[in-house]
């Protein structure tokens, strides 16, 4: 009697992945995603970079939109313009008012440089003597030694730098002529347009993230709204705290200073205080070391109605971002893009907050509703509309044909045996 075999138990797999702990498994899906995410980012800064002289005065241009949005719909609905007249009289009236601006400051400036000159002359002769008189003790002889190495330093680099230094010079305002002109125009059919433009970029994206994409956009206006508008009232109250001082203090230049101030409070926190440095160093060389700490008191006590005031109740408000992340913000922005950095990082991490707040649930303007639809494309294949499009035209030629020939069947010797037959 033959004894049976018994089964040969199945050699166990080995498989690696199950003996990785789940929690090395989802640090390693996270790594992964994450590093995806780091390096999308990195080519977006980097295309950003190389195309900033389109991009820069585009999102300028938004800005602008945003301020004149406002006036361009009184103008509609008050003065009876259109859409094109109003939006050309706002964009005009602006460019106007910068251009008051300008040339108020820079008149103001002709003025005070020749003045600021001759004292800023004193102040060095007066600094000089002390270097002389004081503990260090320098000689004359010791200070032209100095002077004249300063000089050779500064002429070492020869005919070659001052050229390169004058191309650069030329190209930057030429980018700066072709930015302006890109944000005139982008900003005029903005205002004119902009709800098409909009349409027409919704239209790119499937059609399933569109609604979406178009009530979250809606969110991120309000906010950039919000932000521009904040921003530019505690600028004003930045410039006029510091512009009063100085001129109280009589120190020169006041006007060019306050407008200086203003243009450097739009990067949060940072802007404000070092533009006020400058007003300290011009009361310094003017009117001297007491004047000075005066102005240095005036610009803190600005920087303190700024940061405990208008930066908690209003900014706090409009772009609901911890100053602490306002500052990052701002630092990371002037290391990645320099001043361009440092004035559209705010703006775009508060955009970018409420955006990713509301595709998770959270919808910071509930008020909003969503109520309001962008009309987009309808669905369709491009072959398929062609072919449709073709058809069309064909059958509505044919029924022009028809129309000409008339109704009546044709009759004598070209008439078809049907319509013979028929008659």
């Amino acid at each position: 009697m033959t004894v049976p075999t018994p089964p040969t138990p199945p050699t166990p797999s080995f498989d690696a992945a199950q003996s990785v702990p789940p929690s090395v498994q989802r640090a390693a899906a996270w790594s992964w995603r994450l590093l995806l995410i780091v390096a999308a980012a990195a080519v977006g800064v980097y295309a950003i970079g190389a195309l900033k002289v389109v991009i820069v005065p585009i999102a300028v241009a938004v800005l602008i939109t945003i301020l004149l949005t406002p006036v361009v719909s009184f103008f509609q609905r008050k003065l009876k313009m259109s859409r094109a007249l109003a939006s050309g009289v706002a964009l005009v009236g602006l460019i106007i008012l910068v251009a008051a601006l300008l040339t108020v400051a820079g008149a103001s400036i002709v003025r005070g440089f020749g003045d600021l000159g001759d004292q800023a002359r004193e102040g060095v002769d007066k600094v000089t003597e002390w270097l002389a008189t004081g503990p260090l003790g320098l000689t004359t002889d010791d200070l032209t030694k100095w002077a004249d190495k300063l000089q050779d330093l500064a002429s070492s680099s020869g005919g070659s730098g001052i050229v390169a230094g004058a191309l650069h010079g030329a190209v930057t305002v030429g980018h700066v002529a072709a930015g302006a002109l890109i944000a005139v125009f982008c900003t005029f059919f903005f205002l004119l347009d902009g709800r098409t433009i909009w349409s027409w970029v919704v239209g790119l994206l499937p059609r399933g993230t569109r609604e979406h994409v178009h009530q979250a956009a809606r969110r991120g206006l309000v906010t950039l709204g919000a932000y521009t508008r904040t921003q530019i009232l505690v600028a004003a109250v930045d410039a006029l705290g510091i512009g009063i001082g100085a001129a109280i203090l009589h120190v020169p230049l006041a006007l060019p200073l306050a407008i200086l101030v203003f243009l450097g409070s739009f990067i949060p926190i940072v802007g404000a205080l070092l533009t006020g440095t400058i007003a300290v160093l011009v009361a310094l060389v003017a009117q001297g070391p007491v004047v000075a700490l005066i102005m240095l008191g005036v610009v803190l006590l600005v920087q303190q109605l700024e940061g405990h005031v208008l930066q908690p109740f209003l900014m706090g408000h409009a772009v609901s971002l911890h100053p602490v992340a306002v500052l990052l913000a701002v630092a990371a922005g002037s290391f990645v893009a320099g001043i361009l950095g440092a004035l559209f990082a705010v703006p775009i991490v508060a955009v970018i907050n409420t955006v990713v707040l509301y595709l998770h649930g959270h919808d910071k303007f509930p008020q909003l509703g969503t109520d309001d639809h962008v009309a987009v494309r309808g669905r369709g294949h491009p072959a398929l509309d062609l072919s449709i499009a073709q058809v069309a035209e064909n059958t509505a030629a044919n029924a022009a044909s028809d129309e000409e020939l008339g109704a009546d069947p044709a009759v004598g010797k070209d008439a078809s045996p049907v319509a013979e037959d028929g008659k």
